[in-house]
């Protein structure tokens, strides 16, 4: 008996992997369903499914971007410190001082690439009219992640802590504002009284809220920076595994119109 089949016959093989060699179709099904990775993918796909001219593949490649952006963001954060002190230093180490600092530039691009990625995805959604029924729910949950990859570059633009990024998150956030109801210069804002109090003013509105703040500064920045590396991307990984799901569960990539 070979090493291999001695390995294969082991019973620590066994206890990992519970179905035969994908030697034949119906083991092949039993791989797909029992793997933990695998069993989102469906045992198989239509023709167009894997057709580049129709799919552009850019789902996939925005999928592999958000890998990317989330290994290079973890090693970023063994040295990246976000406070007043040390931001913009840190970033200026890793582009000039630290080892494999050229991991900070492969996040930045890799970023912009997923912002560009994603609305070509959803360009091309739409276009195939993949967005009507059964698959309505996933568009949806699709255009909740490109909102998500729109809250994850402005709020990563704010950590390098220089005078390009304070500025353009101060007129960024300074929109939210004229948020309807929950900005303090939005329409809707002066019927919200209480006692003839307003409740919504510049240290209660939708900008404080973003900024912990009224102004941008090291609570900004902190602000920031746990939703840009901890509450965004669990909730874009969540819903990125219930896409997948609902793609396999509505029959695939839809067919041509």
């Amino acid at each position: 008996m070979s090493i291999g089949e001695n390995i294969r016959n082991s019973q620590v093989w066994k206890s990992v992997f519970r179905h035969p060699m994908p030697l034949d179709r119906r083991n092949r099904i039993v791989v797909m369903l029992t793997n933990f990775f695998l069993h989102l993918h469906p045992v198989s796909v239509k023709k167009q499914g894997i057709a580049l001219s129709y799919t552009w593949c850019m789902g996939g490649v925005t999928f592999f971007l958000f890998l990317i952006e989330t290994l290079t963001g973890v090693l970023l954060m063994f040295y990246y410190r976000p406070t007043l002190e040390w931001a913009f230093k840190d970033i200026q180490d890793l582009r000039d001082v630290v080892s494999l600092g050229v991991f900070r530039e492969l996040h930045r691009w890799g970023a912009h690439a997923m912002v560009i990625t994603t609305w070509l995805h959803m360009y091309r959604v739409f276009l195939t009219g993949s967005y009507k029924p059964p698959r309505e729910f996933n568009w949806v949950v699709g255009v909740i992640l490109l909102l998500l990859t729109l809250l994850l570059s402005f709020t990563g633009y704010l950590l390098p802590w220089d005078q390009l990024a304070i500025w353009a998150i101060t007129v960024g956030s300074n929109m939210a504002r004229a948020t309807p109801f929950l900005g303090h210069e939005g329409p809707g804002q002066q019927i919200l009284h209480v006692g003839g109090l307003d409740m919504i003013t510049n240290a209660s509105d939708a900008r404080f809220a973003l900024l912990g703040a009224r102004f941008v500064g090291e609570e900004t920045l902190n602000r920031f920076y746990v939703l840009h590396c901890v509450a965004i991307p669990l909730a874009a990984s969540l819903l990125l595994a219930i896409h997948f799901w609902r793609v396999r569960k509505d029959g695939g990539i839809s067919g041509p119109l």
